[in-house]
């Protein structure tokens, strides 16, 4: 009997030594991923521990990283273990080819392939740097850029009778759109473009550094074109409403000096675009590079050299994914059809009687879950 314990005890040492040389072989470091994967099918990028209902990227995410042996089991089940911070919270739909993640994991040899050979392929880890150990991607983030990729058809006037396989965007309506888009410039009192914030809210004003929209160009028949933003953080719909009114405003349903109107404390009626063009591009860590960037210790975060595998990316699985769901479930069409019951001259009880009629078809899209600091 002693002897069997003898032998228990022993192999117990040798079990805990194997472990130990194997993490000293590969200690733990704090690292940032960088992302790039197509939201249909899921509930958004954030994991929800212990609801296997909605399956979100993170889901698969922390699966490949246990099986690819970068994380303990346990801290796939408590993942402040591992000092997770996901940079920007999309929502259920959108897509993203630039997210970035921060964690401690194993740095075990060709990680990246070992981690992506666990993952489906339409989510890829494109590249990985080490970080000082006090990162945080979401706190240390100075600006997200997003894309809007629609339908041109989107900004033909109401009452011309649009073909959508056969409509062409001309110049003078393009004008238009970046006349209005450019007015978002700035920082604003954005709380009608979100859920949940007063007027009088802090935090409801937004700095937006750019928003334009691209040239046209043609796809499946169907003429589309990108619309991007960089900001330094957004609410919850703010991208999707900011799109949405200004359509609203190009086919002919509100007057251009809504925008103006939506910035001050009266509720104005502002209008979601659907969620499905919705892609995160990018995320900026302006002061951090400034800091840490060039310190002989940490790389700047910059994916230079990345960029290629990120335009791969899109082609195969972003673009291809909102173009066919465009086709095949009509998002854009089935919305634009509900402008016409939103009253943009609308008081509080107009709105929420627009909200109760809306709701059912408006929830079941993606939304920007990009906020920060907003549920």
């Amino acid at each position: 009997e002693e002897n069997g314990h003898q032998n228990k005890r022993l192999k117990r040492d040798v079990d805990e030594e194997d472990a130990e040389d194997q993490n000293k072989k590969s200690p733990k470091r704090k690292i940032v991923l960088l992302m790039a994967y197509s939201g249909k099918g899921y509930h958004g990028m954030q994991r929800n521990v212990g609801s296997s209902q909605f399956k979100t990227i993170e889901d698969d995410l922390v699966s490949a990283l246990v099986q690819s042996g970068c994380i303990p089991e346990n801290h796939g089940e408590d993942m402040k273990k591992m000092s997770f911070q996901r940079c920007a919270r999309t929502d259920k739909g959108v897509s993203a080819a630039g997210q970035i993640v921060s964690l401690k994991v194993r740095l075990i040899d060709d990680i990246l392939e070992k981690i992506n050979n666990h993952l489906p392929s339409h989510i890829r880890i494109l590249g990985l740097k080490r970080v000082t150990g006090g990162f945080n991607s979401k706190n240390k983030c100075d600006a997200r850029t997003y894309s809007y990729m629609l339908p041109t058809f989107a900004f033909a006037h109401k009452d011309h009778d649009v073909q959508e396989e056969v409509y062409r965007l001309d110049k003078e309506t393009l004008e238009k759109v970046n006349k209005l888009l450019a007015c978002y410039k700035g920082t604003h009192n954005f709380h009608n473009f979100t859920s949940q914030k007063g007027p009088r809210d802090p935090s409801a004003k937004r700095y937006i550094m750019e928003m334009y929209c691209g040239e046209p160009f043609v796809r499946e028949n169907i003429e589309f074109a990108v619309i991007k933003v960089k900001g330094q953080s957004f609410m919850m719909h703010q991208i999707r409403k900011m799109i949405g009114l200004v359509i609203a405003i190009v086919k002919g349903y509100a007057a251009e000096s809504i925008i103006e109107l939506s910035w001050g404390e009266e509720k104005v009626d502002v209008p979601k675009a659907p969620g499905l063009g919705l892609v995160l591009e990018r995320v900026h860590f302006e002061k951090y590079n400034r800091r840490f960037g060039n310190d002989g210790l940490h790389e700047p975060l910059e994916w230079t050299e990345e960029e290629e595998k990120i335009a791969v990316f899109k082609e195969q699985y972003i673009y291809p994914t909102i173009i066919n769901t465009e086709r095949e479930e009509k998002s854009m069409v089935n919305w634009l059809n509900t402008l016409s019951i939103h009253d943009f001259n609308s008081s509080v009880v107009g709105m929420q009687a627009n909200n109760k009629n809306s709701k059912n078809s408006s929830d079941l899209e993606g939304s920007d879950g990009c906020d920060d600091d907003s549920d």
